[in-house]
């Protein structure tokens, strides 16, 4: 019988739904026997998910073997027969009742081979017969009027191929068209359409009716052959895979997901769908991973997160390596195991998922400790005691072995050498911090990384001073840029604009590959004396933004791009002319053809160019404003206390204040002004007193904030809402992604609070109060069609009415 138990359990644990499934109906089969079967059968999660789905739903598929049902049901039937079960039903024809041993489909129904493939009418005697074979022309023939070709296909197409190179040997293109078509009736289609259009060898590719020719044409090209041309994508012009079909044409998978973009219904991003939800809207790849439903329980930890590594045995978590081959306790095999928490021996993941009666009491329990022939469950097993740590001698630590303190100060040792008064006093402080930190297994976790360690046993041997620049030699990652910071944390090194930094290597990197001494120069001027300049004088000392970053290299990158697409096609700044400029902005294979029209408008006004590109007038949002959906969320932010309050406030202050997610990930501390009055809240220049409940959740997150970075931290952290590395608030994008899951598109809900909001303020006090620009005020109030004529005067009346009662 099916439960809403089974049905929840079809998503969160579908491999252990169908075992479940399946072992109530089939005795004669060992429950491991059963899950290997399952495991091999069931393929990623959404099969395995169609394939719990449909069992809960119709269990008498597993007894009867009756379709409709996936085709996952069907191979699960048939490798259940084959692994020896006798009351489970193999699949059965959906019309003669034949029992099958392989499946042929016909959408959800199973046939045999009698019954499934339909009569269609011969093209030679237009009799209703079974489809024998097709002609060239792709109509069914029948078995009696086949399309009779004496010829040999692999000799015919030797012909085609020996006319572009005639030094080609025999045995080359005949091992070329056997890989690229195996079966004698696919090479004689293959020499059909190749006789038809000789052309596909020589560069028409992308028209090919069989994929087969895209194959045959890259064994022949890298055999050698002259006068084979790999063909490029109609519509990037790159010379890759082109095998999709697309518009009647091949393209590459690029062009394909191109063509597929459609917008996220969860996060709103605009990309190719990875999967769609139960209702049919598309998911992108970030809210698949993400989405709590694909979450899986780590066999190392035990704790649901997103999936690191796939092992034969199980998943593990990125945050879990993989795990040591050790004698399981209970099954007593050489196999990859874990550390029970209960008796601190090592179990293997099959032992951790095993039921079984209880020798003690009896119950039909999962297994924790003792043997195959003697199991005990949890309330059976006596928890090893284990006194203290052998090193530290605590008296608070539960499991056996070194305490995690004293692996800290072991590993600390090893890496920055023993703590003596010849040690580098600013790496004592790191030292200090570690072995000191409130998250001891965190902090183990981050001194075995293989990108952590290496670097701080070069800056305790002295082989690489400990300087910014230093570090800056090493190749950019973000495991090099959280020890910096930690670094800097502690007091190891001093506090830096580290984006600023990043991008004046990027743009000395930049230069330096620019070969053409006239593109270096301009380059120069263009990026260190316009962008890099410009952006100093408008921080005027504040540190350089991610996003200011980003859009400062996109704008480099598009110079160059236009640069060299000039110098492919013979032309320079100065030789260019409109007509240039526009064959380059619909070129395909054009790239930042968008953001390369600020450089273009930077040299029309330094007199560089005389061709121009105009700015795109921004007309207003582009995504439709749902003002009924941010007030449903708002309201849920209000008053939904199990939502953590850091999310509640950013939440609500992008919904009711129009605050960007960027402007909400750099508010500070000072930011938020409590007293006896209330809460008032600086966004620009005007503070904003928060009503309540929204002044409460000020207060609680300006008191309990708390970021996740666990080595260097600064305590208290001068950030409202902390981020990963210390002393940095949290990202915009893990904002974002925060907001994301709480059902808030951050563009499309800021756009329709300003909309609301500039219909009901003057300009200026918008802008004064949200910390905008009064141009972007302006445009908004326009946008919005407000008339202030009416607003003046209301305020005037109110002025006038408190007069007179005074």
């Amino acid at each position: 019988m099916t439960t809403p138990g089974h049905l929840d359990r079809a998503v969160s644990d579908p491999i252990g739904l169908v075992v479940e499934l399946v072992a109530a109906v089939e005795r004669q089969l060992e429950h491991d026997r059963i899950r290997s079967v399952v495991t091999s059968v069931a393929g990623g999660r959404a099969k395995s998910r169609r394939l719990a789905s449909h069992l809960a739903l119709h269990p008498n598929v597993l007894t009867d073997g009756r379709s409709p049902a996936p085709r996952a049901v069907g191979d699960l039937l048939i490798a259940l027969r084959e692994a020896g079960a006798e009351a489970v039903s193999p699949p059965c024809c959906a019309e003669c009742g034949r029992q099958l041993r392989t499946l042929q489909r016909r959408g959800q129904d199973w046939y045999c081979w009698n019954c499934g493939p339909q009569p269609e009418s011969c093209a030679i005697c237009a009799n209703t017969r079974r489809v024998a074979s097709r002609d060239r022309a792709g109509r069914p023939r029948c078995a009696q009027c086949p399309d009779a070709d004496g010829r040999d296909p692999i000799t015919v197409i030797s012909a085609l191929i020996t006319e572009l190179d005639p030094k080609a040997g025999r045995e080359v293109l005949a091992d070329a068209v056997r890989r690229s078509a195996p079966r004698p009736s696919y090479q004689q289609k293959l020499a059909w359409a190749l006789e038809a259009n000789p052309a596909l060898l020589t560069g028409d590719g992308h028209l090919a009716p069989l994929r087969a020719i895209l194959r045959l044409i890259d064994l022949l090209h890298a055999a050698g052959v002259a006068g084979i041309v790999r063909p490029s994508c109609p519509r990037c012009h790159r010379v890759v895979r082109i095998d999709q079909p697309l518009g009647g044409q091949r393209v590459c998978r690029t062009c394909i997901a191109h063509s597929r973009i459609e917008e996220c219904s969860r996060c709103g991003a605009r990309r190719e769908p990875a999967t769609r939800d139960n209702a049919g809207r598309p998911l992108c790849p970030n809210c698949l991973i993400t989405d709590p439903a694909n979450l899986e329980t780590c066999i190392n930890c035990g704790r649901r997160r997103a999936v690191g590594t796939r092992t034969p045995d199980g998943p593990l978590c990125p945050s879990c390596p993989a795990l040591p081959t050790m004698t399981c306790s209970i099954c007593g095999q050489e196999k990859p195991c874990g550390t029970s928490r209960v008796t601190g021996r090592p179990w293997c993941p099959s032992c951790q998922h095993r039921s079984a009666p209880c020798s003690t009491c009896g119950r039909d329990a999962a297994i924790v400790s003792g043997t195959l022939a003697r199991p005990l469950c949890t309330d059976c097993t006596a928890p090893e005691v284990w006194h203290t740590c052998p090193t530290c001698s605590d008296p608070d630590y539960p499991n056996p072995g070194q305490c995690v303190r004293c692996l800290i100060n072991q590993r600390l040792n090893e890496l920055l050498g023993p703590s003596s008064d010849s040690s580098h006093p600013r790496l004592e402080a790191l030292r200090r911090n570690i072995a000191t930190t409130e998250h001891p297994i965190t902090a183990w976790r981050w001194l075995n990384k293989p990108s952590i360690a290496p670097v701080l046993s070069d800056l305790a041997a002295g082989r690489r001073t400990l300087t910014h620049e230093a570090l800056d030699e090493l190749p950019d990652s973000p495991p090099l840029a959280h020890l910096r910071q930690v670094l800097v944390g502690v007091g190891a090194l001093p506090e830096r604009d580290e984006y600023m930094a990043r991008l004046e290597r990027f743009v000395t990197d930049l230069l330096t590959t620019q070969q053409d001494p006239d593109q270096r120069q301009l380059m120069h001027q263009y990026t260190i004396w316009h962008l890099v300049r410009r952006l100093r004088r408008r921080n005027n000392g504040r540190p350089v933004t991610p996003q200011q970053f980003i859009a400062v290299r996109q704008r480099t990158h598009a110079a160059v791009a236009f640069l060299n697409w000039l110098r492919a096609h013979d032309l320079t700044l100065r030789t260019c002319r409109q007509a240039d400029l526009d064959q380059w902005l619909t070129d395909d294979s054009a790239t930042y053809r968008q953001t390369a029209g600020h450089f273009i408008r930077w040299a029309h006004a330094n007199k560089l160019t005389t061709i121009h590109a105009p700015a795109i007038r921004w007309n207003g949002p582009t995504q439709p404003l749902d003002d009924e959906h941010r007030w449903n969320v708002a309201r849920r932010l209000l008053h939904d206390d199990t939502l953590k309050a850091e999310d509640r406030l950013a939440g609500l202050l992008l919904l009711l204040y129009a605050q960007g997610a960027a402007a909400i990930s750099r508010l500070t501390i000072k930011d938020v002004e409590v007293s006896d009055q209330g809460v008032r809240l600086h966004l620009g220049d005007a503070p904003v007193h928060l009503p309540e409940p929204i002044a409460a959740l000020a207060r609680s997150v300006a008191a309990n904030r708390k970021g996740h970075a666990t080595i260097g931290a600064l305590d208290p952290s001068p950030w409202l809402f902390p981020g990963g590395q210390p002393g940095r608030p949290i990202s915009t994008a893990q904002l974002t992604q925060r907001l994301n899951q709480l059902g808030i598109r951050p563009n499309q809900a800021r756009s329709t609070a300003l909309f609301q909001l500039a219909t009901e303020i003057p300009a200026a006090i918008l802008a004064r109060t949200l910390g905008i620009h009064t141009d972007v005020a302006v445009a908004w109030q326009r946008l919005s069609a407000g008339d202030w004529a009416n607003y003046a005067a209301e305020v005037s009346r109110r002025a006038s009415t408190q007069e007179d009662t005074r």
